[in-house]
C-alpha cells in the first residue's frame, strides 16, 4: 500500500513563501518512479505543478510557476519538497503528492495524497 506524508500548507501573504514536503512510501520499486506535485482550487481544473522523476530527462514546472517554485528531492529518495516563492492568491488551491512506480512524469499517477492546503491572502 502506498502511503503518503505530506505538510507544509497553510496561510500566508501575497509574496510570501511555503516549502511543502511529500514522504512517499510503499512503491514496488525504490529506484524507479516519479513524484509530482498539482494542485486544484474550487471550481477549476486540477493543474500540474512540477514533477520530479527517477529519468533525469522527464520533469517539469507548470507555466504559472515562471522560477516562483522548485521542486527538490530529500535524502530520501522517495522524498520531495516544493519550495514556493513569491505566492499569490492565484496559488490558492488544495495541493496534491502523486507517484508512480513509472520513470516517467508524464505516466499517469495511480497514487494520491490527502492534500494540503494553501491560501494566500492578505
Amino acid at each position: 500500500q502506498v502511503q503518503f506524508v505530506e505538510s507544509g500548507g497553510g496561510l500566508v501573504q501575497p509574496g510570501g513563501s511555503l516549502t511543502l514536503s511529500c514522504a512517499v512510501s510503499g512503491l514496488t520499486t525504490r529506484d524507479v518512479h516519479a513524484i509530482g506535485w498539482f494542485r486544484q482550487a474550487p471550481g477549476k481544473e486540477r493543474e500540474r505543478v512540477s514533477c520530479i522523476s527517477s529519468s533525469p530527462g522527464s520533469w517539469y514546472y507548470g507555466d504559472f510557476v515562471k522560477g516562483r517554485f522548485n521542486i527538490s528531492r530529500g535524502t530520501a529518495k522517495h522524498t520531495v519538497y516544493l519550495q514556493m516563492n513569491n505566492l499569490q492568491p492565484g496559488d490558492t488551491a488544495v495541493y496534491y503528492c502523486a507517484a508512480t512506480a513509472r520513470s516517467s512524469c508524464n505516466n499517469a499517477f495511480d497514487n494520491w495524497s490527502q492534500g494540503t492546503q494553501v491560501t494566500v491572502s492578505s
